[in-house]
């Protein structure tokens, strides 16, 4: 049998797969309405089909090629589904295709939702671009040099701007379509002060190998009877971004600085790693990709008690963080601009466009060639159209809630 027509029927299998379900739904739906004391067909669960189809007696040789052969093939998104497809057959398929696919450091690529809380490659940057809705106030995250005309990117990651009395809140999720933090597709967000001089970002999970120090208040959520075991207690600070302020008002652009305290500086040191995690929490790790959709929504209340210490996080090894700063550009006396060298990516002069670099001390011991490795750069090419360029040691997400610091207004650093 071809590659072509396992691929083939994998699809046709997962396709009766959710068929069957949505017959399940509306069984369920017509019993509630009719009250009947009949219990009709219930249609098996995902799992159970999926533990019953054949293609889970496989030997494991077969099996390894098999899916060996789909992930080197499928390279590029859409096609590179395939390879999700392939870890949502059974259980068997998924453990060997979580061991064959590799981390975005390891081969550049992003696969499942993990990889967005992964870091990226060291050497060439992974690619993507933001689009920004001002109706909705949303930002879409996708992947890909630049926007395609038939918009067939793949999406990412999506936040919505939120404007409260004395902050803004960026909230961040795997779907554009559900922003509330009881939802499983929730990630993290990102909150600014009064002045939109300083950001903080937050994980919706504490990050790999870090330990938990209470330092602060915790923002808790509840629902409103009761509280959910899926869903994380708290909110875990990760990073803060901080523009200076601009009080003589002189001319030059924005300066900015990120301390990441879930990276340690030792991570761009000669031989050093940055924390990589392996799994999501159960519930989103399941859905495997990131375009699914949540249900069961529920009313969240926020509290904040003065009583309760909020988390911070603490590599351990390492007592201090990875900081970042921003390139210093260069006056163009032609063209009367600052001009900072984008390679192509960036073709329109913005405030907001930017290079981040590592902010090190000589007793660090960090090669000046990794002093100016650039690490995350954001610009505008188009209206409403941004790219961001991100590599080692940050992963798509910290990157993601960085830029997003942009787009707050910042009256006091113009």
């Amino acid at each position: 049998m071809s590659l072509k027509s396992i691929m083939r029927e994998l699809k046709e299998l997962k396709d009766g797969i959710g068929n069957m379900s949505k017959r399940g739904d509306q069984s369920k739906l017509w019993r509630s309405r009719t009250r009947s004391h009949v219990a009709p067909d219930e249609a098996p669960l995902e799992s159970q089909l999926s533990e019953q189809s054949p293609w889970a007696n496989l030997p494991p040789e077969l099996l390894l090629d098999i899916i060996q052969r789909v992930e080197e093939s499928e390279i590029a998104w859409p096609a590179r589904a395939v390879v999700v497809f392939c870890a949502a057959v059974c259980r068997s398929w998924r453990e060997i295709t979580k061991e064959i696919v590799k981390t975005p450091e390891q081969c550049g690529r992003l696969t499942f939702p993990i990889s967005l809380k992964q870091p990226g490659p060291r050497e060439s940057p992974i690619q993507c671009y933001i689009r920004r809705d001002r109706t909705s106030s949303t930002y879409l995250l996708f992947y890909g040099l630049v926007p395609s005309e038939g918009e067939s990117d793949k999406l990412l990651l999506a936040a919505r701007k939120v404007r409260r009395a004395t902050c803004t809140d960026f909230v961040i999720s795997l779907v554009a379509d559900d922003f509330s933090r009881a939802s499983n597709t929730y990630v993290g967000k990102l909150r600014s002060n009064f002045l939109g001089t300083k950001f903080t970002v937050y994980d919706s999970q504490p990050p790999c190998g870090s330990m938990i120090q209470s330092t602060a208040r915790l923002s808790r959520r509840f629902h409103s009877k009761q509280v959910s075991p899926r869903l994380p207690a708290c909110n875990y600070s990760i990073g803060t971004v901080t523009y200076e302020l601009n009080v003589l008002r002189t001319r030059g652009p924005r300066r900015m600085h990120c301390i990441l305290h879930s990276i340690p500086v030792s991570a761009i040191q000669e031989g050093g790693t940055a924390p990589t995690p392996s799994a999501l929490p159960q519930s989103l790790d399941e859905q495997l990709s990131p375009l699914h959709s949540s249900k069961g929504k529920e009313r969240i209340v926020d509290t904040i008690s003065p009583s309760i210490r909020a988390t911070s996080v603490i590599s351990p090894g390492s007592r201090e963080p990875l900081a970042l700063k921003n390139k210093a550009p260069r006056w163009h006396e032609q063209l009367q601009c600052w001009c900072l060298n984008f390679k192509g990516r960036v073709t329109v002069a913005s405030v907001k466009n930017f290079q981040l670099v590592a902010a090190v001390e000589p007793s660090h011991n960090v090669s000046p060639e990794e002093q100016e490795k650039v690490i995350l750069q954001f610009g505008k090419i188009g209206k409403d159209i941004f790219t961001m360029d991100y590599r080692y040691p940050l992963s798509a997400f910290q990157a993601f809630a960085i830029s997003l610091s942009c787009f707050d207004t910042k009256p006091a650093c113009e």
